[in-house]
């Protein structure tokens, strides 16, 4: 049903009438027969109607603006208040003849006529009877026409039929009236109190939805049982329409409300946000903007900020989205696109700094000046990826930091150590709870410029895991080629990483991968001498640990012969790391006894060092004599540096077996057996039984047993051991070898010769015997450090036992 200002109840209400105006009751079944009773009139004024149909015993109001139809009811009201009402064919047509208008109409009573302010007419008729115009007589000043009418077929009063469809009618009648919001709740008062079926069907036709053709069609009808039943017909349609309509409104609504709460709830923060002097959504985005203007961002990076500002103007500022937008736009502001540090190419000032801040590693900074030269000559050239690579403590990290300073760049240091996710280098995509930029562009935005010196701590302790392989990642970053769009998965997009000075360290090269470490210029930083790391320690670890203990340099002087006790006899390093620890712990003795004004040696003495430092722990690497058969000093690398170990071999009565312990690797398990095997290919070149090998079992141990020991370096003097075994003669005095065998009698290069000839000099190893190739090694030394030393070059194992063994034999030799 539909509310129109002609047809819904409202407008028949008494408020529309003056205070002496009748009250117009429903038709009852008595008026209905009045009606039915009452004599047409032969000729009638026919008003024609735009928009509606009126029904037999419907009263509804009609608004006059036609001239024609004004004078027609003012002529009626003054005279018999009847006139005939019929509905227009096209209501678009404005002076409508007598083919304009339908045959069937209504016969109406004039009940009031009402002048409006608008100067039209408002009037309120009542249907009576249907008729159906005859003949029209004149169509000025309006239509007139001769009528008959026309007889309603209504069934019988007792038909169970007719009486369940009007009980569906008023039964629809009331649901509609109920669910729908146009219609007032008081007109379920009027169909519950009509009577009369016949104006029961009319009323209901009369305020349905329908167009005025269809209204037009139920009047035409003359049975009254088939009206009733097109008219429950069409009230099916409107009550499904009415659902279907009201669902959709309660959703809609229901979206509405929580839309409007939201509304209402941000504007109510955004106000206490202004009350409290905070800044709001809008002011934020305006300020990002306004940061934006001043980047130095090229037009692909601007579109995309563009874009990803205007997705996020677009959100609800309480959507989780909005934060991650927020946190990813401002990484976008703080990232210093573009943005580059000037280099200060002065290279005698940067080789001061390099000087002041290390002492010694003379090829190392050699090599970073050629470095800083070439940039300074190209100045577009894309940055170096050094590696430096030496045992812990050698100042491989500071190296680093001292480089930024000489070029005047940020500083930038990441620890690598134990990073397993692939993630920390590249990022999280945003979309993920907690996502972050990787740490390469968190530091790039801490750094504040495109071209610090970026120090990779630790790049051989990266490990993989199931969340990906961390040096993998770092392949794209440490290449020259590919790192000018480095793709960061939460920053999508590339990140121009060239002008980045990388420099990596490690302590060892063998964990790094193979394709990482080809991208990378390998420079070793050896460890230090006796002399270097006493020079160390007077220059730059006393001074630093005084002035972290609050102490002048007053306060404690340390002279170099105890600095050199303190590196001998407490310290075993190719850095310096536990010596500055032993150091902080005379520095700690200095300031507990001016804390309690107790006096002390300002200058330290030998007495003191052990009084604070305790015995010395690690006393110099001692030679064993030779007056065994069968022991022989090798020189070996570990991972802190150059050091000696004793080869031992023995002889007991068996069937030929050879032993080999000391928690020995495979390779150099191997070398025993390879050294073992040539004895006996050789046997009678050296002198030796052969029936030897066949009675007596063969027992290779190499001491500290708790520590592991590898690798082919050993194969000369488990060799020199082996034959001065069988032939029970003296080692020479003093002589100590490293150098690699093969089953022709070959001697091999090895590697780490300046650590292995700094723990000779420890040991006060006069010899040192090495391959004839590693010659080239000891031509790198300085020569100070060569001092006292006499080399032997070998290529033959034949050689090795020539110079090694002497012709005495040892004492209380045994007879094989």
């Amino acid at each position: 049903m539909k509310k129109t200002s002609f047809l819904s109840l409202d407008s028949l209400s008494l408020q529309e009438f003056d205070e002496n105006s009748e009250l117009i009751p429903l038709m009852t079944p008595e008026d209905e027969e009045e009606i039915n009773n009452e004599e047409l009139p032969a000729t009638l004024p026919i008003l024609s109607l735009r928009n509606t149909v009126l029904f037999p015993g419907v009263v509804i109001p009609i608004t006059a603006g036609r001239d024609k139809s004004i004078k027609l009811i003012n002529d009626a009201n003054k005279g018999s208040k009847v006139i005939g009402v019929v509905a227009q064919k096209d209501e678009a047509i404005e002076n409508p003849t007598a083919k304009d208008i339908h045959e069937t109409g209504t016969v109406a009573r004039i009940l009031r006529v009402l002048k409006m302010p608008d100067g039209n007419t408002t009037v309120i008729i009542q249907g009576k009877k249907r008729f159906n115009v005859a003949e029209v007589i004149t169509e000025e000043p309006y239509i007139n026409a001769t009528i008959r009418e026309v007889p309603e077929a209504k069934p019988a009063s007792q038909s169970k039929e007719f009486n369940a469809i009007i009980e569906s009618i008023k039964d629809l009648a009331l649901q509609i009236i109920q669910d729908s919001p146009n219609i007032p709740s008081e007109a379920s008062f009027a169909i519950k109190n009509i009577q009369s079926d016949s104006f029961l069907i009319n009323f209901v036709s009369s305020n349905m939805n329908l167009s005025v053709q269809e209204k037009q069609r139920l009047l035409e009808t003359n049975d009254l049982k088939e009206r009733a039943l097109e008219t429950l017909k069409y009230m099916n349609i409107e009550f499904q329409k009415l659902e279907l309509k009201n669902d959709i409104q309660s959703k809609v609504q229901s979206d509405m409300n929580q839309q409007q709460r939201e509304y209402f709830l941000h504007q109510q923060m955004k106000t206490i946000q202004e009350e409290l002097g905070g800044v709001s959504y809008d002011e934020e985005l305006e300020e990002m903007k306004e940061r934006a203007k001043s980047k130095k961002w090229d037009d692909k990076v601007k579109k995309h900020f563009d874009k990803e500002i205007a997705k996020m103007q677009r959100m609800n500022p309480q959507v989780a989205e909005y934060s991650i937008q927020r946190n990813y736009l401002d990484l976008f502001l703080d990232l210093p696109w573009n943005e580059f540090s000037k280099d200060k190419f002065d290279l005698k000032r940067a080789k001061r700094i390099l000087d002041k801040d290390h002492y010694g590693l003379d090829d190392v900074k050699r090599r970073i000046i050629e470095y800083l030269a070439v940039l300074k000559l190209r100045n577009d050239m894309k940055s170096p990826i050094l590696c430096l690579y030496g045992p812990p403590g050698v100042g491989k990290t500071s190296l680093g930091k001292s480089i930024a300073e000489a070029l005047g760049r940020e500083y930038v240091r990441i620890s690598l150590g134990g990073l397993r996710d692939e993630a920390e280098i590249r990022g999280h995509r945003k979309t993920y709870i907690g996502a972050m930029p990787g740490r390469i562009i968190q530091s790039l935005k801490k750094a504040g410029t495109s071209n610090p010196v970026f120090v990779l701590d630790e790049i051989d302790k990266l490990s993989n895991s199931h969340q990906g392989d961390p040096s993998s990642a770092m392949l794209e970053v440490l290449d020259p080629e590919q790192n000018s769009e480095f793709y960061d998965n939460f920053l999508e997009m590339g990140f121009d990483l060239s002008k980045v000075m990388f420099i990596a360290t490690s302590n060892s090269l063998n964990t790094i991968q193979p394709a990482l470490r080809d991208r990378m210029e390998i420079i070793n930083v050896t460890g230090y001498t006796i002399e270097e790391k006493v020079e160390i320690a007077k220059r730059h670890l006393l001074p630093k640990q005084l002035e972290e203990h609050g102490l002048d340099d007053k306060a404690l002087k340390i002279a170099k012969p105890q600095l050199e006790k303190i590196v001998e006899g407490y310290t075993r390093e190719s850095g310096v790391r536990g010596l500055e620890k032993q150091i902080a712990k005379m520095v700690r003795y200095a300031a507990k006894n001016i804390a309690m004004e107790e006096t002390y040696n300002i200058k330290v003495t030998n007495d003191d060092i052990v009084e604070v430092l305790g015995s010395p722990k690690m006393e110099r690497d001692k030679y064993e004599n030779n007056d065994v058969a069968g022991v022989v000093t090798g020189l070996a690398w570990t991972r802190v540096g150059g050091d000696i170990l004793f080869i031992e071999s023995i002889l007991s009565k068996g069937k030929g077996s050879l032993s080999i312990t000391g928690n020995l690797g495979k390779v150099m398990k191997e070398s025993a057996t390879i050294a073992m095997e040539y004895i006996k290919a050789n046997a009678d070149e050296f002198g030796i039984n052969p029936e030897v090998f066949d009675k007596y079992n063969v027992h290779i141990h190499v001491p500290e047993g708790a520590t592991p020991k590898d690798g082919p370096s050993a194969g000369v003097t488990m060799l020199t051991s082996l034959v001065s075994l069988f032939t029970q003669r003296k080692v020479k005095k003093n002589i100590a070898m490293t150098g690699e065998i093969t089953l022709r009698g070959k001697v091999l290069p090895v590697g780490g010769i300046k650590e292995k000839i700094l723990a000779a000099k420890r040991a006060r190893i006069k010899e040192i015997l090495l391959c004839e190739d590693n010659k080239r090694d000891i031509d790198e030394i300085k020569p100070e450090y060569l001092k006292g030393l006499t080399f032997h070059y070998v290529s033959d194992m034949r050689d090795v036992i020539k110079l090694a063994l002497t012709n005495q034999k040892v004492k209380d030799a045994k007879k094989l």
